[in-house]
């Protein structure tokens, strides 16, 4: 994971969904890692706008806005899109932290462009956009049994032992975030 964030600012959006029954799920992965991005940053969820939870700072005075979309996951281009207008962004400065199913448990994979896979949040960022042209960190978390339903599965509750991994590639997500940020 060599690749360099480039830009005078940052937009980093974690996706997932809004409420306490989406806590410690699957499809919870882009909002458990910006989470843990704003404790290191200490930066504080404290706006509401363009329909997303936002805390903002700088970083060796690059503007960073993070974000967590209120519109649940396959509605987060409404969200997106509204960030990257109101905050005279570019695509290219935006960094999109998701779950992946087609990624190992723990894996994560940085990607400067790329296709949305079968991740409807990446599906609907994509459609709002109108480009693939932006940045994203996927996080693993491996693939349902076969008796299970893919919808079931990302929505489902992490056990213990899964999250333990989980945790691990969490902090290793934030710290490849905070590395590239603090890059000149």
């Amino acid at each position: 994971m060599q690749e360099k964030i480039k830009g005078e600012e940052m937009l980093i959006i974690g996706l997932g969904n809004i409420g306490n029954e989406f806590e410690r799920t699957y499809h919870n992965m882009g909002f458990m890692v910006i989470d843990k991005i704003a404790e290191k940053l200490n930066f504080n969820f404290s706006k509401n706008k363009c329909d997303a939870i936002v805390a903002e700072g700088f970083i060796n005075n690059k503007k960073v806005i993070l974000a967590k979309p209120t519109t649940f996951m396959n509605n987060s281009g409404i969200s997106a899109n509204e960030l990257l207008k109101n905050n005279n962004f570019k695509p290219e400065e935006m960094l999109v932290i998701c779950d992946d199913i087609d990624l190992p448990l723990g894996k994560i994979r940085y990607r400067e462009q790329g296709s949305a896979g079968t991740h409807n949040g990446l599906k609907s960022i994509i459609a709002n956009i109108n480009t693939p042209l932006f940045k994203r960190l996927r996080m693993g978390v491996g693939k349902p049994n076969e008796n299970q339903d893919l919808a079931n599965f990302v929505l489902s509750k992490i056990d213990d032992e899964k999250f333990e991994i989980l945790k691990n590639s969490i902090n290793e997500g934030a710290e490849f975030v905070l590395a590239k940020l603090k890059e000149e």
